[in-house]
């Protein structure tokens, strides 16, 4: 359908949907539309069209979308002076860290403020470090990339490189993720940008929330941080970065609450978008490193004959696969299997370590970060199956070759690609 808006309105339009400036003036987030350009707004996200001359669209609207216009610029005053302030820093790179709670408008804010530098020919990177809501690279991942054109949705970006960390919400992971995104901060830096532009993740209420963030902060090292205020939850943190330079601005009063199930559809078209032409690759396990923090997979680490022999003659039993460690021994029976509690007890007694046991099938479904030899990151995957008989483990990937290192994540996602509760892994046989 065609759509006629006067000078001076914003046409919001929730997706799935496309747009088509046919004619006339508009822009998305500072960046100025070409006539007859299309742009596609995913199911879950709102774009604001901001018109400078009476413009026409051309708006297909998928299911559940929507489209209306409102008076004015949507975008706050506020961002125009944020970004007037940054493009004056003159040490270069300009690091700009943007702090927010859920659904506050950050990414909008990160792509309005690289798009307006652009418009400078400024030499531009962004690093994502929202795990929920990835835009740049695959869900549960860190990654950042290089701005080389105007962009409407950060989602369009190629990653130039990611960090795994294999969980959605930066609480189960906060070291992994101070460490990915310092490690990615240099290596944008040794690409020579003007400037770097931060996005974080929304957990920022709570002592912990608050730790974590002032450490990444510490790390990252801002010329500037912009701290979108929606109310006062931002206070407590706002306090505790006192050492480093902030500026407050405004959320956009038309932005799109989503609710947890709208963010986890967004996470699942970052599965589909980076799992697209996968196949199901056999690996054998001698080929490859493997690193998991609470799923038992195997390694090279085997126990030697007279110690398997001792295991097995306490637990009573044979397993599919066992593996000793410091201060554990990890277990894999299949399904149908059992072993006795007090067999356990007297093995953890005898060996001094506990004993983690786990049902053969309990991988399948959990998502994997695939690396080469040079820790470059390659893509992820999804674990089908690990033969502990002829030891080879069955990765779903548009991965081909020079995998060298698997990373195990705590999501683990069904045939269709759809996130779903992992099962329990037992303690010990003790709870079986």
């Amino acid at each position: 359908m065609d759509i006629n808006v006067a000078n001076g309105k914003t046409l919001l339009v929730d997706g799935p949907a496309s747009v088509v400036l046919v004619s006339g003036k508009a822009e998305v987030f500072g960046y100025t539309l070409r006539n007859m350009e299309k742009v596609v707004i995913r199911d879950g996200k709102r774009m604001p069209f901001f018109v400078k001359e009476p413009a026409t669209f051309n708006i297909s609207l998928g299911e559940n979308a929507n489209v209306e216009e409102v008076e004015g610029n949507t975008i706050p005053p506020s961002w125009e002076k944020a970004y007037e302030e940054l493009s004056t820093i003159q040490a270069r790179p300009a690091i700009a860290l943007v702090l927010g709670t859920v659904d506050s408008g950050k990414t909008s804010f990160c792509t309005y403020l690289a798009n307006r530098l652009l418009n400078e020919k400024h030499k531009v990177a962004i690093l994502d470090g929202d795990l929920g809501q990835s835009d740049i690279g695959p869900p549960c991942t860190l990654a950042y990339a290089f701005v080389p054109r105007h962009v409407t949705d950060l989602f369009n970006l190629e990653a130039k490189n990611a960090y795994f960390v294999g969980v959605t919400s930066p609480g189960k992971a906060i070291e992994k993720v101070i460490n990915g995104l310092t490690l990615l901060k240099s290596e944008i830096l040794d690409g020579n940008p003007d400037f770097v532009i931060v996005n974080t993740d929304g957990w920022v209420e709570g002592e912990e929330a608050i730790n974590y963030k002032v450490q990444l902060i510490e790390k990252v090292g801002p010329s500037v941080i912009y701290c979108i205020q929606q109310d006062e939850k931002l206070k407590p943190l706002l306090e505790a970065v006192k050492g480093f330079k902030t500026v407050i601005i405004d959320s956009p009063q038309t932005i799109k609450q989503r609710s947890r199930e709208k963010r986890r559809s967004l996470r699942e078209l970052g599965y589909i978008k980076y799992l697209k032409n996968s196949r199901v690759q056999s690996i054998p396990l001698s080929w490859l490193k493997i690193e998991s923090e609470e799923i038992l997979v195997p390694s090279r680490n085997f126990l030697d004959k007279r110690r398997e022999r001792e295991i097995y003659e306490l637990l009573g039993m044979k397993p599919l696969y066992a593996v000793e460690l410091k201060d554990k021994v990890y277990v894999i029976i299949g399904r149908n299997r059992w072993i006795n509690p007090e067999n356990i007890k007297r093995a953890e007694e005898v060996l001094g370590k506990k004993i983690m046991v786990t049902f053969k099938g309990d991988e399948k479904g959990l998502l994997l970060a695939l690396y080469n030899d040079e820790r470059k990151f390659l893509g992820i995957g999804v674990l089908r199956e690990i033969d502990y008989r002829r030891n080879v483990v069955k990765i779903f990937t548009p991965v081909s070759s020079s995998i060298s290192t698997v990373v195990f994540g705590r999501v683990r996602l069904n045939e269709n690609l759809k996130e779903i509760a992992p099962p329990i892994i037992e303690e010990s046989v003790k709870h079986l």
